[in-house]
């Protein structure tokens, strides 16, 4: 018992003394008769030990008292409700003459008061003397919302030696006028810029993680016209898994302003898929094949098998798990997927139940020339060979990770997914691994995406290249990519070819000007220059929802795709290509895609059609 500890419990100890002479002088009007202070005495000696004795035994003075809360409290009440209950079965079994029955009744309430009220008390006088420790010129900031968040973040705020909250806002009329915290809401969305021009403000913090990213991205757009800086706190994912708090601000992001409604996981099912098994993801160093690692070990597999060619890639990712994973077994293997004899070593010997496969090559205008042969044997030989060697060892669940760029195809890149694609519909006949393909559009800050291409040239000073003024694409967070793989692998019982519901596209200049505004600069700071479509790139990317094309599921963000699948004669035709015959040229391979893949229109018209003509005669 260190001298602290001693000191609380002799507190309480005087506190159980005073209040039941405090019930014994309330009950005779101030004034206890002398024939009741013998009775006193007797009764005292009974029931302060007793009172003792329950508040050690309730675990009373393991909190410190500087952080007394409505916990503590409620853990008082339950205490001397026991203490109370055991007080009156000792004097009713001791029958003890003269104790007034009201003395029983007012002791517990009056020792809540003083045992309660002493801890808030010095909370009280303690947080004053840290307040007069914090620098008196701290930067006035708003907070956005009233939630739950926002009232966590004004706690952990209240001693921050930077920032002073000053004013909060929300939309909702109700809340006007009303206070947490000791913080007054001030007013709606659009009181935030009179706000800030009338009280000096240059800074808000948003604190709606759990709000919809329409909601964030009004908020963030007042802020930037009121030329405020919009920070933010983490997302509700990671609040409630715990990684973070809600007063470890960022600056907004892309993700914040482009993102999604939070995905809805079945995580009881997904636990049960999950959790005690072994599941092998290839590709595990990549930004999705790393996410698709991170979302797989929420749910505690046995045994977690990463696959990828890129050594320091999957040197990142060991480091990052090995701090973190707690239950996994993790296995690192380095090898490359079109390797029939690794591939086929890795699933003797851990036998995983599901494959995540994420291993790919992507880049589309780098694939499309003078590596087009690469695309296609990584991406497509690549596929079947996992995908094969999944079935000969018995793989419940095989799910590929796929593109919206395989729908009708015009890039290498997408040609060799779509293959990819069939591949694995052509095994789903009469195999007991089922199949599953998930199509999803690009990743925000994923590997050779377009974010990071940007935010290099702004951190250069511009300028900021954009193909074209209308190029568009489907956005979404390497998070709920990683999610909906997951998902979908769940739901799929052989060879569907699952798609994401998108949204709305997203031009790629407009998102090129929101990088630049939340980078802190004007786009007069920050050119945007046009330089013209890419080998192999589409202008506008094909809708993945469209519901004429695809049938709906019981997820709301995931739909089947209505898609012509092939049988295994055309698997081992597809395989004597692949293994056997090597174009030396890009023109050469494109010209065989025309034929594999008859949606592709990368090759020439009549190139396509001398090769489908070549093919049939072979």
């Amino acid at each position: 018992m260190n001298p602290r500890t001693l000191a609380a419990f002799a507190h309480d100890v005087a506190a159980a003394t005073l209040a039941w002479w405090l019930a014994f002088w309330l009950r005779f009007n101030l004034d206890v008769p002398a024939n009741f202070l013998h009775v006193f005495w007797v009764t005292l000696a009974w029931a302060v030990p007793l009172q003792a004795a329950v508040f050690w035994m309730f675990g009373l003075y393991r909190g410190i008292w500087r952080f007394a809360s409505l916990p503590d409290l409620k853990r008082i009440a339950l205490a001397l409700g026991v203490a109370a209950v055991a007080l009156v079965t000792l004097f009713f079994m001791l029958r003890t003459p003269g104790l007034p029955r009201s003395v029983l009744i007012l002791d517990p309430l009056l020792l809540v008061v003083l045992m309660g009220g002493s801890r808030l008390a010095y909370r009280v006088w303690k947080e004053q003397r840290i307040d007069a420790l914090i620098p008196g010129k701290r930067e006035p900031v708003f907070v956005i919302g009233t939630d739950d968040a926002a009232a966590n973040l004004l706690k952990e705020l209240a001693h921050s030696p930077e920032w002073r909250v000053i004013a909060l806002f929300d939309d909702n009329p109700r809340k006007r006028g009303r206070q947490i915290q000791g913080v007054t809401v001030l007013g709606g969305f659009a009181d935030i810029a009179p706000s800030a021009a009338r009280l000096g403000v240059r800074h808000a913090i948003i604190a709606m993680p759990d709000a919809s990213h329409v909601a964030r991205r009004q908020a963030v757009e007042i802020c930037a016209g009121a030329d405020i800086r919009a920070m933010t706190v983490p997302s509700f994912d990671d609040l409630v898994s715990g990684k973070v708090t809600v007063s470890q601000l960022r600056h907004v992001e892309l993700d914040d302003l482009l993102g999604r409604d939070p995905v809805v996981l079945d995580a009881h099912a997904l636990s049960g898929w999950i959790s005690g098994q072994t599941i092998l993801v290839t590709g595990a160093g990549g930004s999705i094949g790393a996410e698709l690692c991170r979302q797989v070990l929420r749910f505690k597999p046995r045994l977690l098998v990463l696959l990828e060619l890129n050594e320091f890639a999957l040197y990142a990712v060991e480091q990052e798990f090995a701090e973190s994973v707690a239950g996994t077994r993790l296995v690192c293997a380095v090898g490359d997927v079109r390797n029939r004899g690794r591939v086929e070593q890795l699933l003797a010997q851990y036998r995983p139940t599901v494959v995540l496969h994420a291993a790919a090559y992507k880049h589309v205008p780098l694939m499309e020339q003078d590596n087009a042969w690469e695309a296609v044997q990584n991406n497509t030989l690549g596929t079947c060979v996992v995908a094969q060697a999944a079935a000969a060892y018995g793989v419940q669940k095989f799910v590929l990770v796929s593109t919206d760029k395989a729908i009708n195809p015009t890039s290498v890149m997408g040609a060799s997914k779509r293959l990819a694609e069939m591949a694995c519909q052509a095994l789903q006949a009469g195999s007991a691994t089922r199949y599953v393909v998930v199509r999803f559009g690009n990743v925000l800050g994923s590997t050779g995406s377009v974010i990071p291409k940007f935010r290099a040239q702004i951190a250069r000073g511009g300028p900021v290249t954009v193909t074209h003024p209308d190029m568009r694409r489907y956005f979404m967070s390497v998070q709920e990519a990683s999610q909906l793989v997951l998902q979908a692998g769940l739901m799929g019982t052989g060879g569907e070819i699952f798609v994401l519901d998108m949204g709305e596209p997203v031009r790629i200049a407009d998102l090129a000007r929101d990088l630049i505004r939340l980078s802190g600069y004007a786009e007069d700071d920050i050119r945007i220059v046009y330089t013209g479509l890419r080998p192999g790139e589409k202008l506008f990317e094909e809708l993945l929802a469209d519901d004429e094309n695809t049938l709906r599921t019981p997820h709301p963000k995931l739909r089947i795709a209505k898609a012509r699948s092939e049988n295994r004669e055309w698997l081992a035709a597809l395989l004597g290509w692949l293994e056997h015959g090597a174009p030396r040229s890009d023109a050469e391979v494109r010209q065989a895609l025309a034929h594999w893949v008859p949606e592709y229109s990368g090759a020439e018209p009549e190139v396509a059609a001398a090769a489908a003509a070549k093919m049939a005669a072979s």
